[in-house]
């Protein structure tokens, strides 16, 4: 504690603002020491247990032993820590993963004997972080308005959190930094080389042309082996690699950390290097300018990780790892003009993490009615909801059941606690093997060569030793967490954590399948699995429109049935048939989106067919007739004349095919039977008694002629209208009169050629007729033309013989 460090200029600012508000927010950037004296500086200021939450494990146990230090003690006596499967008590000071801090207040709220809770590297906005911020914040609220809350931060923006803890002070340390010479690539990098080699090659640019040890950030586990294989024999013998990554053993990690007794250190770190801990005797970086991060898509259900570029944010987080301790450099492998396209700061776990656990979380919380610095996206909390009802962690209401507080006891992604609490301690090789990068990448998708592995202790060549063995010791943690061993096969136990990934091969020779969560997946041809029927997809590559299976286990249908027997449906299906043009009616049975048997369906629902067939109607269209349509325009000029009258326009109609229509389709399957079909008496029917005898008495459907004819009438035109034989209308003295208009009248000869069109029939009888009857003796003599037609017979058969 004899070396000041920049964070001790502002403790007394701090301890004041907590004293009097019991809030604040720390503002200090990497190498400030407030990992290291904030908690130390809080120890007489309150008298219970003070807890320090870290994102990552091993900041945890580094920040515990440096603390501990501080004391001259060992972790263990004040200051203790704890993570997933280790825990090392300590009286006055904890050190814990974020999870631990959710699980501690779902289990008693009250947080009795704790003080003060530091969120240490908020900036990172980890999702148990912003969770259990929040549920802090609502405890503080309702039960302990006396604990401390202190969130610290390197590089966010203060204020949002400032005004989400109801304006909490905010105290600002600068720190202090030594200047760091940027070196940008003079272009980019050879698009023909792989990022390992471009970074090795910067690397040994870097040895070369510096002094003191390097940092060099790299995406994951994978780049950072492949780059030291690289460089391994390429740099001087005074060079010692050494990988930093948070899944290595923690003796490896302690060995990049504390500083090397000879010689440069070479430290080969993914983004875990960034803030949460200090790397002594660092001078250089090489940044690869790559980040790896989990992005989850809400329309596949599926998480991955993805390597993006990093963010501006993060680069300048990583250049001043070169200058915690001295002048330092910093080689980017990018051009200075790629800058202007970096995004500036990575986005919260909460905007593109798999929701499921959080939303487990907030239903055993019972609430979710919290503060939340970024709001949890609706769709992808939505997806979750739905995958733990579909897990039976919640009901149909969304309130967590008996079996998912169960699930929220164990420390594993709802899926993964799900099959351990049905399947028991013999699914914990799966579930420690699914919570890990895949040991024998790039071989046959079929995961149980992963399992014999892991079970028998067959050391296959294919399989990366160092992660198999990761994977033995969390199946042997997880073990002993779950219940008494059941006896169901492993792709039966893939399915309790899958229930939505289960796939069916569909037909045809290429090895598709359908998922039961209704996406697609393919398999590669010559994948040992892709004979199979049925497989749950474990690992899939997250393309949304046919994603590629990665990992899968086989299953058959028996054990499938066995084991979704209270999920399968049998559904009776009507539905209409472009290609055969005709409603079929189908039984099938159904897990989700898949039909595990087919079969028509002999006695179909009729009510059913009469549905399916309006949405035949709607393809094929409505082709109601002449008669039909005449109907509709007569109602419609009534509606549009202000009469009570149902609005019948093919929108309307369309629209609403099951209401009026269904009814009366009894029989009707097929295009044939539906252009045989009168609409007429439906149509009809759309009116009451009062609305029928005023269609009829305002708008009639025909007209009746002296000879007691009665013709349609068309109501299409401008004016309603008939046509008629000229010598039908004899005797007829006044011109018809329909819907308050006169009737357009077309007069046909004898032969019902068109010969005059009239709106004014004693006008035509007074004037043109005569010249009509000259026209019409001539072609048909043998009918009558009288030379008054006002008081002829009417008629429509010719002249007598002889006459």
């Amino acid at each position: 504690m004899d070396r000041s460090l920049p964070i001790d200029e502002v403790l007394p600012s701090l301890v004041a603002a907590l004293r009097e508000k019991g809030r604040a927010v720390l503002q200090a950037p990497p190498g400030a020491g407030k990992t290291t004296r904030v908690p130390l500086a809080l120890l007489d200021e309150v008298p219970g247990l003070i807890l320090m939450l870290e994102p990552r494990r091993l900041a945890v146990r580094a920040a515990a032993e440096r603390l501990a230090e501080g004391l001259g003690e060992t972790t263990g006596q004040r200051v203790g820590y704890r993570m997933r499967g280790e825990s090392v008590p300590g009286r006055r000071i904890e050190v814990v993963t974020e999870g631990i801090l959710t699980r501690m207040l779902q289990s008693d709220p009250s947080l009795p004997g704790i003080s003060a809770i530091i969120f240490d590297e908020f900036h990172e906005r980890s999702l148990d972080a912003d969770l259990g911020l929040a549920l802090t914040w609502e405890v503080r609220g309702a039960l302990r308005d006396d604990l401390w809350l202190l969130v610290m931060s390197a590089t966010l923006d203060a204020g949002p959190v400032s005004e989400m803890l109801d304006d909490a002070p905010v105290i600002t340390s600068d720190g202090r930094s030594f200047p760091v010479d940027l070196r940008w690539l003079a272009r980019g990098p050879d698009p023909s080389l792989r990022l390992e080699a471009s970074v090795a090659a910067l690397v040994e640019e870097a040895v070369a042309e510096t002094e003191g040890g390097v940092l060099v950030f790299l995406p994951g586990e994978g780049e950072i082996r492949r780059v030291a294989a690289r460089l391994e024999g390429r740099l001087p013998k005074s060079c010692h690699l050494r990988p930093l990554f948070g899944a290595m053993p923690f003796a490896e990690q302690r060995a990049a950390i504390r500083p090397e007794p000879s010689g440069r250190k070479i430290v080969l770190a993914t983004s875990i290097a960034e803030t949460s801990l200090t790397i002594e005797d660092i001078r250089v970086v090489v940044d690869s300018g790559r980040a790896r991060r989990s992005r989850f898509d809400p329309n596949s259900g599926m998480s991955r990780l993805v390597t993006e570029r990093a963010t501006r944010a993060e680069a300048t987080q990583r250049a001043g790892r070169a200058g915690r301790v001295a002048p330092g450099v910093c080689y980017r492998l990018w051009p200075k003009a790629a800058e202007g396209a970096m995004r500036a700061h990575a986005p919260a776990e909460i905007e593109a993490a798999d929701l499921a656990g959080l939303a487990l979380e907030l239903a055993a919380w019972g609430s979710d009615d919290l503060s939340f610095l970024t709001l949890p996206p609706p769709g992808p909390l939505a997806e979750a909801r739905a995958l733990l009802t579909d897990l039976g962690a919640l009901d149909a209401e969304g309130r967590i059941t008996p079996h998912g507080r169960e699930m929220t006891a164990l420390p594993a992604h709802p899926r993964i606690a799900h099959m351990l609490l049905k399947a028991g301690r013999s699914a914990a090789p799966l579930a420690a093997l699914l919570s890990e990068r895949d040991p024998m990448r790039g071989t046959s998708s079929d995961a149980t060569i992963r399992l014999a592995a892991l079970r028998g202790g067959d050391r296959d060549s294919r399989a990366n030793k160092a992660v198999l063995d990761r994977i033995r010791r969390e199946s042997k943690r997880l073990a002993k967490l779950a219940p008494p061993a059941g006896d169901l096969s492993d792709g039966q136990m893939a399915a309790l954590a899958y229930p939505d990934r289960i796939a069916m091969r569909r037909p045809g020779e290429a090895p598709r399948y359908v998922l039961s969560g209704g996406k697609g997946a393919v398999m590669g041809d010559v994948d040992p699995l892709a004979g199979q029927r049925f497989l749950v997809a474990l690992d899939l590559d997250g393309d949304t429109r046919e994603a590629k299976i990665r990992l899968a286990l086989p299953l058959s249908e028996d054990e499938l049935r066995e084991i979704a027997a209270e999920r399968i449906t049998l559904e009776t299906l009507c539905t209409w048939s472009r290609r055969d043009r005709r409603v079929l009616a189908r039984q099938q049975e159904r897990l989700g989106a898949l039909v595990l048997d087919d079969r028509p369906w002999r006695d179909a629902d009729p009510e059913q067919l009469s549905r399916a067939m309006c949405d035949g109607i709607r393809d094929l269209g409505l082709g109601f007739g002449a008669a039909a349509d005449r109907f509709r325009t007569r109602v419609e000029l009534l509606r549009s004349a202000g009469e009570d009258m149902p609005e019948m326009t093919d929108e309307v109609l369309y629209g609403s095919l099951e209401t009026w229509l269904a009814p009366y389709l009894a029989g009707v399957v097929t295009v044939d039977q539906w252009k045989g079909f009168d609409a007429l008496p439906v149509l009809r029917a759309m009116l009451d008694w009062d609305q029928v005898q005023r269609l009829d008495r305002l708008a009639p459907g025909k007209f009746r002629t002296p000879l007691g004819r009665e013709i349609p009438i068309d109501y299409a035109g401008d004016h309603p209208s008939i046509e008629v034989r000229l010598q039908e209308l004899f005797g007829q003295t006044s011109h018809p009169v329909v819907a308050g208009r006169a009737l357009r009248i077309t007069l046909l000869s004898p032969a019902r050629r068109p010969v005059q069109v009239t709106t004014d029939l004693p006008g035509f009888w007074a004037t043109s007729y005569a010249d009509v009857r000259k026209d019409m003796r001539g072609q048909y003599p043998k009918h009558p033309w009288p030379e008054d037609p006002t008081k002829a017979d009417p008629t429509l058969r010719a002249k007598p013989r002889g006459t």
